[in-house]
C-alpha cells in the first residue's frame, strides 16, 4: 500500500494534533472533508494507521522502570504460545521474535526496581522459556516515532542521516 504526500500530511495534522477532528483537518490542508474522512478510512482499514487511542505514558500511571529483556526458548516449543503466556503479564509491552542467538525481545516495566525482579520472575516461569537476560533503560534518548520515516518515505529522497559536525 502506497502512502502519498497528501496522505502523508494527513498522517502528520493527526499524530501531532490527535483532536484536530476531520472538518478543521479539512480546512487547514485545504482538501474536501470527504477527502480527509476517505484517506483516513483506507489508511486505517489498510493498517496503515494502528490505533487512534492516547499515548500513555507508563511513567506517569507508576510504572518508571523501562527494561528489555531477551529470551531465549526451548527448541520446538514455538514462539505463539510463548507470546500469548507473556501477554497475560500486563507490565509486558511488546514481544517480538528476533534474530541472534537469542529468540525473543520484550520491553517490559515496573513500578521500581525491586518490583522489576516480581515482573522478571513472572517471565521466567513461562514455560517454554529457557533463558532470560536483561538490561534497564536509564534515560529515553529518542522516543518510540515514526513520522520522519513517513516523510522520508513519501518525500521519494532516500533517508540520509545528518553527519555529525567534524571538529
Amino acid at each position: 500500500m502506497a502512502v502519498d504526500e497528501l496522505d502523508a500530511r494527513i498522517l502528520e495534522l493527526f499524530a501531532t494534533e490527535p483532536r484536530v477532528g476531520v472538518l478543521e483537518a479539512s480546512r487547514r490542508l485545504g482538501v474536501a472533508r470527504g477527502t480527509v474522512q476517505a484517506r483516513l478510512d483506507r489508511l486505517n482499514r489498510d493498517g496503515v494507521v494502528r490505533g487512534w487511542g492516547p499515548d500513555l505514558s507508563t511513567e506517569a500511571i507508576g510504572y518508571p522502570v523501562t527494561a528489555f529483556a531477551t529470551l531465549q526458548i526451548e527448541q520446538g516449543t514455538g514462539h505463539t504460545s510463548v507470546a500469548a503466556a507473556l501477554a497475560r503479564i500486563p507490565e509486558v509491552l511488546e514481544v517480538y521474535t528476533i534474530t541472534g542467538a537469542e529468540d525473543l525481545w520484550c520491553r517490559i516495566v515496573a513500578r521500581s526496581n525491586a518490583d522489576l525482579q516480581r515482573v522478571i520472575d513472572q517471565v521466567v516461569v513461562v514455560r517454554g522459556i529457557q533463558r532470560a537476560s536483561t538490561v534497564i533503560a536509564l534515560a529515553e534518548q529518542i522516543p518510540h516515532r515514526t513520522l520522519p520515516l513517513l516523510r522520508a518515505a513519501t518525500s521519494g529522497q532516500p533517508a540520509v542521516a545528518d553527519q555529525p559536525a567534524a571538529d
